[in-house]
């Protein structure tokens, strides 16, 4: 599944062909695409509004508009496993999964692909019925040490699958919350309240830096589905320290990687530069906000 850095690319690189463009059609072929939406009301919902921002809320594409000069509610995306954005020229063959078409005053359309059909594109008024109980975002000012350190001490749970529910924090997934572990230095399993502030500190740097790098990167692609919406695949897959090299050596001591699972997720730590705590918590099934 596309995690922050993945769906922030894709908010950027089709923000500057959308913002201040108007909707003047719109058509899908798969009623779920756009939560349950007939084509009809789809159209009805979001034609003759004007795009006035393109952004991304934890993983989500949020696409604001408005009518007349007045907001008027939003277009939201989750790719969730499978779905892709384009902005292409009207017209153009995508192939047989092509689940919706938004056609703009330029000429152009937005267009949404999804192959496994576990995507959405929902067009709401108001977005905090979807998005309202979603944790801070980890690149933005209000998350630092000191507020991490504190909202980990309040609970008791393990690392990764606290960092992993999207009502705690927002955008972070598999292979990024591993990534920040290993470089913090933190087992994913240790005690969310026994983390000391020196290592609190370093997490939330390490978290902040892996996001950012990747999205330098435009994400990772390790399968045939993730693409950005110009068609290249991610590259921060060349840089992963621990995601998805399990039985490799470690790159900083030379330990065998090891997979192995936490919260029912596949999960991949260095035995050396993680030492697993003395108490190590069984951790729960992680709350993913869909």
């Amino acid at each position: 599944m596309p995690e922050l850095p993945e769906v922030e690319t894709v908010a950027r690189l089709v923000r500057p062909r959308l913002v201040g463009r108007t909707v003047t059609g719109a058509a899908a072929s798969w009623r779920r695409s756009v939560g349950g939406l007939a084509p009809r009301e789809l159209e009805k919902r979001l034609v003759g509004k004007r795009i006035t921002a393109v952004r991304r809320r934890a993983k989500f594409v949020v696409i604001d508009l408005e009518r007349d000069g007045a907001p008027a509610g939003h277009l939201v995306c989750h790719l969730r496993m499978s779905g892709r954005l384009h902005v292409e020229r009207g017209g153009v063959d995508l192939g047989s999964h092509v689940r919706a078409r938004v056609a703009l005053d330029d000429g152009n359309e937005l267009v949404f692909v999804d192959v496994r059909k576990f995507g959405r594109l929902l067009a709401v008024d108001d977005l905090e019925p979807l998005l309202g109980a979603l944790g801070p975002e980890p690149l933005a000012p209000e998350f630092d040490a000191a507020w991490l350190r504190a909202a980990l001490g309040s609970r008791r749970r393990a690392l990764k699958p606290l960092l992993l529910d999207q009502t705690f924090l927002a955008g972070l997934g598999n292979i990024y919350v591993d990534e920040a572990l290993f470089r913090s230095r933190l087992h994913p399993l240790r005690r969310s309240d026994r983390v000391p502030p020196a290592a609190a500190l370093r997490l939330c740097a390490e978290i902040r830096a892996v996001l950012s790098e990747a999205i330098l990167r435009e994400g990772s692609s390790f399968d045939t589905f993730y693409r950005t919406p110009e068609g290249r695949p991610g590259s921060y897959q060349e840089q992963f320290r621990v995601y998805g090299r399990h039985g490799k050596p470690c790159r900083d001591c030379g330990a065998t990687i090891r997979r192995i699972v936490v919260g029912q997720r596949g999960t991949h730590v260095c035995p050396r530069c993680q030492r697993t705590p003395r108490t190590p918590l069984t951790a729960q099934p992680t709350r993913e906000h869909r």
